[in-house]
């Protein structure tokens, strides 16, 4: 198998033109790169009262600007609810500022060199996640573990915003405490995880013996993980590789990309399964997992997936909700029997409709 090049395209200019850029080389902090594939976009837990001194750098400045890179892990919304809750106060300036000792309450206040500000963050509240009566497609369940096939539109587990209708809440009800709590409250069994509108069998342990067996291998490389896709254009070459670093993107925390300096190693291999003309259907073999990263390395070889508005055009000629891509095979070690299993999760119905319509167009 061959690496595979954003040259090697079989797309019309104008479809090149419509794709995003995704390759960087801009320097930046490394904090916002190296993040485990199981992290989320989540405010830290942070809380207490802080003192800042506005450098020269930040003169002009907007005051959610500047506690951005005061506070870095902070999402910028977070902050402005801070600043209009009155908990940013001047406690410093170079000039007879009017609002010397009080609160400042506009995020857009342009701020001067020399300043002193006091952030105040109160303590987050305590999140209570609840089971709730979800119906779960079990691929296969012992005392140890499951493997479910998730449905499109199902966020994997709670997150600030996203508390309720998860996979986990589903989880909760169908194992009652019977989940390893080493992620945590909000991510009761979680070993791996898969995108919103990402179909397909996911891994899920039940205590946190097999749970650290699992996340070894997972760490090693050594589970199977097959993903089925379309993507856009046709791919020269009937395989290949993609081996190109992955971290966060420079200016859109949300998103990922290439990124040669600071991205940590990804590597995904791909096969080509069917072609129809303006669409190729592959299949993904994961042998890193970084978050998004096949959505994220085909969109860098110029063929991002059928339906992702984040990383490829935003007109899509199908109905279609998210990226068309499914984690179709998963095959690991059993913690406790050592065997080796392996379940396939069939492509959900919307992806076996679209495969039928594009096999109609071609023939």
């Amino acid at each position: 198998m061959s690496s595979c090049a954003r040259d090697d395209l079989d797309l019309s200019s104008e479809e090149r033109q419509n794709l995003p850029e995704t390759e960087y080389s801009t320097e930046y902090s490394r904090e916002s790169v190296e993040l485990e594939e199981e992290e989320e976009d989540e405010d830290l837990q942070l809380s207490g009262s802080f003192t800042f001194l506005l450098t020269d750098a930040m003169e002009g400045k907007r005051l959610d600007a500047c506690l951005s890179e005061f506070i870095p892990g902070q999402s910028r919304s977070f902050l402005q609810k801070q600043i209009t809750a009155g908990k940013v106060k001047l406690l410093q300036s170079s000039e007879q500022d009017p609002a010397l000792g009080i609160s400042l309450e506009k995020a857009g206040r342009k701020m001067k060199a020399g300043e002193i500000l006091s952030v105040t963050i109160p303590e987050p509240e305590e999140i209570h996640i609840e089971a709730e009566d979800i119906p779960l497609d079990i691929l296969y369940e012992d005392a140890d573990l499951l493997v479910v096939n998730k449905p499109k539109g199902m966020v994997v587990h709670p997150a600030p915003g996203h508390y309720s209708h998860t996979l986990v809440n589903a989880l909760m009800y169908h194992c009652r405490d019977q989940l390893s709590g080493i992620n945590g409250v909000l991510r009761p069994g979680i070993v791996h995880r898969i995108d919103r509108d990402t179909t397909g069998s996911l891994l899920v342990c039940k205590n946190d013996r097999a749970h650290k067996d699992l996340s070894i291998q997972l760490r090693e490389h050594t589970i199977n993980r097959r993903y089925r896709a379309i993507v856009l254009g046709n791919l020269r070459e009937d395989s290949g590789t993609i081996d190109a670093p992955i971290g966060r993107h420079p200016t859109d925390r949300k998103k990922m990309a290439v990124n040669q300096r600071n991205g940590r190693h990804a590597v995904t291999h791909y096969q080509v399964l069917e072609r129809f003309g303006s669409y190729t259907y592959v299949e993904c073999r994961l042998e890193t997992g970084r978050t998004h990263q096949i959505r994220v390395h085909m969109t860098s070889v110029g063929h991002p997936l059928l339906g992702d508005s984040v990383y490829g055009p935003q007109k899509c000629p199908y109905r279609l909700e998210g990226q068309t891509l499914h984690a179709m095979v998963l095959g690991f070690r059993h913690p406790t029997t050592g065997d080796y299993m392996e379940f396939t999760a069939p492509l959900p119905e919307y992806f076996e409709d679209l495969l039928r319509k594009m096999r109609a167009q071609g023939s």
